[in-house]
């Protein structure tokens, strides 16, 4: 009996210790100043200019505000909504990921910020700061115990003059692949970049990957619902060369069907 309340106790702590608390998110690296209300005002135009967006859009659009360590926005799209509505969840703030994120990968989520945050901080120069964005894929647990894998990027809007995120844009769209993690570092217009490893804890230096011409061909094809016959014909090449194209899309992007191959052409902007 006693070693069962004991286990039970331990297996408590352990439980409690896998729960991320809402002031992890907030590390020194990203340390917001003073922000009067004067500035405050002037986020209206921003506000607006979010909505337009996820008008626009099929993903889910968040904004976050560092100093007041919240969400400013939440867009109506509901896949990152969970059965919340935008004015709950903007409420909730970083409490929705205690409560829909998985216990195992909310330890991530915090080693993801973390060293995040540390890169943008130590490697990255303050006239490129606002060109970055991070992307990163885990689980939101949807009504009952349903999980859907979603793919996460963030990306600088609003700035301090010492180069610190204040305000920073979320766009949530279904993962491409099929596991938590994935995680990268980009900066718009940069040849290469950077994918950190969970395992080693580290960031390891990468090189954007290009598609050959007939590969955006055969991607842009099929996006319109063109089968491998006509793809052959349209391109005026054989089925066995719009076959192996496909192949090699597939092998160089990681992904084992077209669905997926069009979703990451998609969120990584390679068509």
């Amino acid at each position: 009996m006693v070693n069962n309340q004991y286990f039970s106790v331990l297996l408590q702590l352990i439980k409690k210790k896998k729960m991320a608390n809402i002031e992890d998110y907030f590390i020194a690296a990203n340390s917001v100043g003073t922000i009067n209300e004067e500035q405050y005002k002037n986020l209206d135009v921003l506000i607006r200019t979010a909505e337009a967006i996820s008008r626009s859009l099929y993903q889910s659009v968040y904004l976050i505000d560092y100093y007041k360590k919240g969400f400013l926005y939440v867009s109506e799209n509901p896949l990152f909504l969970c059965g919340h509505t935008s004015k709950e969840m903007k409420e909730l703030g970083y409490s929705f990921y205690s409560q829909h994120v998985p216990e195992e990968e909310q330890q991530m989520l915090l080693e993801i910020n973390s060293n995040g945050f540390k890169f943008f901080e130590s490697r990255i120069a303050n006239e490129d700061k606002h060109k970055c964005y991070i992307s990163y894929n885990f689980h939101i647990i949807l009504d009952g115990n349903r999980k859907v894998l979603i793919n996460h990027k963030l990306t600088p809007i609003m700035m301090t003059e010492n180069g610190k995120i204040w305000i920073a844009m979320c766009i949530v769209s279904l993962s491409s692949q099929s596991t938590p993690g994935h995680v990268e570092f980009h900066i718009e217009g940069e040849p290469k970049y950077w994918k950190y490893d969970l395992d080693f804890h580290k960031w390891i230096e990468k090189e954007i990957i290009q598609l050959k011409e007939e590969e955006k061909q055969v991607l842009t094809l099929c996006s319109q619902g063109l089968t491998m016959n006509e793809i052959a014909d349209k391109m005026c090449k054989s089925i066995d060369s719009i076959k192996f194209y496909r192949r090699t899309l597939f092998d160089k992007i990681g992904t084992k069907n077209i669905t997926e191959a069009l979703t990451f052409a998609t969120i990584y902007k390679l068509l």
